[in-house]
């Protein structure tokens, strides 16, 4: 390791250790539990035909942009989002302690997405505040759209699908391997709080998963029939299984998974290793 990459790792690991980049990181925590809870408020009314807004993240935000609190909340949710992506990109950067192995390398590289996702949210977050924001559903679409109109594209946007469709079966498989608790501190948790917990992560892990890979499997389809109205995300996925008669009963089970997740977070801001 070169001099000057040492000096940068070392930096960013005094920073990462700092007590209030813990704290935020923590508040983080709390405001990604509630985007997951408007969420899954957000499914159960798709489920049973009761919702005009997006059945996804910015769907979540913005049913918090009606009034004066709700936009107060945004602002906070945006901090916490943002404390969040910092902590992620250090953890990119110096990783967790231990042997740097191929384990170590693949959990930087997730931590790398997961700040970009928790920018993305925050900056979500931001544009509905302004009054800016748009609908990402349809950005997703019209993408998809432009993408499958050039030479290749509708094999890009396969690929894209493929992707999606993967990291669906990870999260299905991290949850049900109860994979998150190396994260947690459980040691420090009363036994009834390490089997809810566990619970929880199980349970909002594989809600997740499936809802992602119901959205990869929807982008294939659209790649192949050329129909850019599938490749629309989350929103996509929630409202083509409410339109079987069986959906609604598996999107109610799928949001209450998400609801799961946010309560997941909740313990993570008490648990987590930052």
């Amino acid at each position: 390791m070169s001099s000057a990459t040492a000096h940068v790792k070392a930096s960013a690991s005094r920073a990462a250790d700092s007590k209030p980049l813990e704290y935020l990181a923590r508040g983080g925590f709390i405001c990604y539990g509630v985007i997951h809870l408007l969420f899954a408020w957000l499914a159960l009314q798709v489920a049973f035909g009761h919702s005009g807004k997006e059945g996804d993240q910015n769907g979540a935000l913005q049913t918090l942009a009606g009034n004066g609190f709700g936009k107060v909340l945004l602002v906070v949710i945006a901090v916490g989002m943002v404390g969040l992506a910092i902590w992620q990109a250090f953890e990119a950067i110096i990783g967790e302690s231990g042997p740097q192995d191929k384990t170590a390398v693949a959990e930087r590289v997730i931590s790398g997405i997961r700040a970009i996702v928790y920018l993305w949210l925050a900056w979500t977050a931001v544009k509905i505040v302004t009054g800016a924001n748009s609908s990402s559903a349809t950005k997703s679409q019209n993408k998809s759209s432009t993408l499958m109109s050039h030479s290749g594209g509708r094999w890009l946007v396969g690929l894209i699908g493929l992707v999606i469709l993967g990291v669906g079966i990870g999260l299905i498989v991290y949850g049900v391997l109860k994979k998150f608790e190396k994260h947690l501190k459980t040691e420090e948790m009363r036994p009834s709080v390490r089997k809810s917990t566990r619970r929880l992560g199980m349970a909002g892990y594989a809600a997740k998963g499936a809802a992602y890979a119901i959205a990869g499997v929807l982008v294939v389809i659209a790649a192949v029939k050329y129909d850019p109205d599938k490749a629309r995300g989350l929103d996509a996925a929630l409202r083509t299984l409410a339109g079987h008669s069986y959906g609604p009963w598996l999107l109610a089970l799928i949001a209450i998974g998400f609801a799961a997740f946010g309560v997941f977070c909740f313990s993570q801001a008490k648990y987590r290793k930052v």
